[in-house]
């Protein structure tokens, strides 16, 4: 398989060097050059290396961008993957390009931050026409743990937008609840023992909570990032006249802290204004 990934940050750098692993032909392209190998510096020639493309960009205009530049090459012979967080809008209109030009594209936002990518085990959501997601899930397996089929184009990125509004509101309840034990006295031992043994307990919790008790906000999926999903979460929901009041306030939470330069340290630094 030859394979073109476009967007060398924290996953597609990881996961192209997956691909690479299990014996890919593996093209790399990011709109900041690189000097790591198979690396390609105009995204158009990087397109017309590979039959498959895969996109781990930062936003939607970041994926329009790209798109256009590479639009002149696109043929019949070419394979999309859009695993870049976009809102509703973009997903179908590259949906509705890529049916124009004649290649193929597959709805495939994918759930996993860096340990995940770099361990192979990201989990993706899968939409679109069958013999597209049928083609995907030969394609992602190097770089996944699990691939769940979401039906029609455009809701695997409604789905991928959900549950990252559900791990924003988490993550902000979370910093809170740990401020305010935190404040009265009990022990960052006793609060990590009492959460985790409770009800509310999640895998998100228990792996995100001992980086926020200690003060690592490593990235590995950045509060910028979240933020813009938050937004697009947002967008979704007025469209529909749908009322969201814990992500609205989560969501200019979030912005508030990129604007006090928190933007690209890790999302749980929604925790980092309780520290002492």
């Amino acid at each position: 398989m030859n394979i073109t990934v476009f967007g060398m940050g924290i996953i597609g750098s990881r996961c192209a060097d997956n691909w690479q692993h299990s014996g890919a032909s593996v093209t790399r392209w990011n709109r900041t050059p690189k000097e790591i190998p198979g690396f390609v510096r105009d995204a158009a020639t990087a397109a017309q290396a590979s039959d498959v493309l895969s996109f781990f960009l930062k936003d939607s205009k970041a994926l329009r961008d790209v798109f256009e530049q590479i639009r002149p090459v696109l043929t019949d012979r070419h394979f999309l993957m859009n695993h870049s967080t976009v809102d509703l809008t973009t997903t179908l209109w590259l949906a509705e390009q890529c049916k124009a030009i004649g290649c193929g594209f597959v709805d495939s936002p994918f759930t996993g931050s860096k340990v995940a990518a770099g361990e192979g085990k990201l989990m993706y959501y899968l939409a679109g026409a069958d013999d597209a997601i049928a083609r995907a899930e030969t394609i992602l397996p190097p770089t996944a743990s699990a691939m769940i089929r979401m039906g029609e184009m455009g809701h695997a990125t409604v789905v991928k937008l959900s549950t990252n509004l559900i791990a924003a509101c988490q993550i902000q309840a979370l910093s809170e609840a740990m401020a305010l034990c935190l404040k009265h006295g009990i022990s960052k031992e006793s609060f990590a023992h009492a959460i985790t043994q409770h009800g509310t307990a999640s895998a998100l919790t228990k792996m995100k909570l001992p980086g926020m008790l200690e003060g690592d906000f490593d990235t590995h999926f950045s509060l910028d990032n979240m933020r813009k999903d938050s937004v697009y979460a947002l967008e979704l929901a007025h469209a529909l006249h749908l009322s969201l009041p814990a992500m609205q306030t989560v969501s200019q939470r979030m912005s508030d802290l990129c604007t006090s330069g928190l933007a690209d340290q890790d999302y749980t630094a929604l925790a980092k204004p309780y520290q002492v």
